[in-house]
């Protein structure tokens, strides 16, 4: 049975309603969407940052680099704020040290905390493409796979598109 690394660094899928009415990043809802899936699959999970992706630098993403270098498996998901998701793949797909890796960033674009959020259907996705892919970068999000540096967020329509 595969183990699954979560790494987390923030982002929507992770914020709630602080009790004065503001969105702000609360604990990582990896648990909570994971909890009720029956499967023999095992996961951790290992909080890296507690950022807004808009506010992600290359330095949190280094931060981030070294979290996933320091993991002893091969089979990462992150998840991740969407503002920046491609960016941080790209970096990623750059720096980190083991080729031999298969990771998968995913995220969403509302709370999980929310009844209408796609985090569960984003994770769920996440974590069985992280099982099937080939050792690299890639992003599972709005129903669909992607390869690092072959991805965009079309912020109007709200979802992930494959690059020309």
């Amino acid at each position: 049975m595969p183990h699954i690394h979560v790494v987390t660094t923030g982002g929507t899928i992770d914020k709630v309603y602080s009790l004065s009415g503001v969105l702000e990043i609360g604990p990582p809802a990896v648990d909570a969407l994971l909890s009720p899936v029956l499967t023999d699959n095992t996961y951790d999970v290992t909080p890296a940052l507690a950022v807004d992706s808009l506010d992600m630098t290359d330095a949190d993403r280094a931060v981030l680099c070294a979290a996933i270098d320091a993991l002893p498996g091969r089979l990462v998901v992150i998840t991740h704020g969407t503002d920046t998701m491609p960016e941080t793949a790209a970096f990623l797909d750059e720096h980190l040290a083991a080729a031999d890796q298969t990771v998968v960033l995913t995220g969403a674009m509302q709370p999980a905390a929310m009844a209408t959020s796609d985090a569960a259907y984003n994770l769920g996705a996440a974590m069985t493409a992280v099982q099937l892919l080939p050792a690299g970068v890639h992003l599972a999000i709005s129903g669909r796979v992607f390869g690092a540096g072959k991805v965009a967020k079309d912020r109007a329509r709200g979802i992930f598109v494959e690059l020309a």
